[in-house]
């Protein structure tokens, strides 16, 4: 098997992935479907534990060898079950790593993880909802999409088909303040995805139509309104079939859309079935911080998939540096 590559300035070779398992969950869908690319894609896996208990912090109340202890058996106990798992899985083939640690915040744990661990992929859960028929996202997955500097998979609880339906939901005007090799990195990624899970790619662009119009109507000399409507299309359309062709991307997988972007782009994921939808992530802050752009801030919590989160090149190599002195933190693990 070869690993998980892409092509160009894109998403590098899949060749270590690093999965949050969370102590407290008796199941770990990011566990399971890291396990299911690992096999398919030939990749390692490391699965990593991060806990925090504030008493830990308490120096002033009891002496620091209580600590020492309380701390070590915290970490033995989660590093225990943490290579039951592995031997689990290397009994699949899967070549699998360990690591506990008490650190915190959780999302600034992860990226120091990350960058210490050289990981090329992050597999984290993202919990579903039933009663409001929509995922929640917790303060740490957000403030994953943020700052982790490599790409981040959130996993619902869901089963993978043995074809995944893949859709990369792209701007290629760049409406959205995206960077505008974002798309093309989103594709790779994508496409590179395709090939490692025999999975079905398609593409899939919102534009909406009411601000060009609402322009139109407030000038004095303007279009009629049937000609901005396919002028408009025509320009998207345009823009969207060069990405495609650069990507040797089938007409037949290739989805133009008008409408409200946040309703259209759920609806459509809806009814198209997506096993994994691929975004894009921005920076549209002056203080350089990465989030996401506003369309996919609002759509991300209403998706029933999986997510594939990519970062413009420049902007992941930046949130590689993790500020020390933003927060104080406790430190200490054990890895095999």
């Amino acid at each position: 098997m070869s690993s998980l590559r892409a092509s160009g300035d894109g998403m590098a070779a899949i060749e270590n992935i690093l999965v949050v398992v969370d102590p407290g969950a008796q199941r770990q869908p990011a566990l399971e479907r890291a396990a299911w690319l690992a096999k398919r894609s030939g990749a390692t896996l490391e699965l990593f534990i991060c806990d925090y208990d504030q008493y830990f912090g308490c120096e002033h109340l009891y002496d620091s060898e209580s600590l020492v202890n309380a701390r070590g058996q915290l970490i033995a106990r989660h590093a225990r079950h943490l290579r039951d798992q592995a031997r689990r899985l290397a009994e699949q083939g899967i070549e699998v790593s360990v690591d506990a640690r008490l650190d915190h915040p959780l999302h600034e744990a992860i990226v120091r993880k990350v960058q210490d661990a050289g990981s090329d992929i992050v597999f984290k859960d993202t919990h579903y909802h039933a009663p409001l028929g929509r995922a929640l996202f917790s303060n740490t997955d957000w403030s994953l999409l943020r700052s982790c500097p490599v790409p981040l998979w959130l996993v619902k609880a869901q089963p993978m088909p043995g074809r995944p339906r893949i859709m990369a939901a792209v701007d290629p005007l760049h409406e959205h303040d995206k960077f505008a090799e974002l798309d093309h990195r989103m594709l790779e990624a994508a496409g590179a995805l395709r090939s490692a899970i025999d999975g079905e790619l398609h593409l899939v662009h919102v534009y909406e139509i009411a601000p060009a119009l609402a322009k139109s109507t407030a000038t004095p000399i303007s279009m009629p309104l049937r000609d901005i409507a396919e002028a408009l299309k025509k320009q998207h359309s345009d823009a969207v079939f060069d990405l495609a062709d650069a990507h040797a991307l089938e007409r037949g997988a290739v989805h133009i859309c008008q409408g409200r972007t946040q309703q259209v782009l759920i609806r459509f994921m809806r009814q198209m079935n997506a096993d994994v939808v691929v975004l894009g992530a921005v920076s549209r802050s002056a203080l350089h911080r990465e989030v996401l752009g506003s369309t996919a801030e609002q759509v991300l919590d209403h998706f029933p998939c999986d997510m594939l989160i990519v970062k413009p090149a420049g902007v992941a190599a930046a949130a590689r540096s993790v500020r020390s002195n933003e927060r104080s933190h406790t430190r200490g693990g054990a890895h095999d």
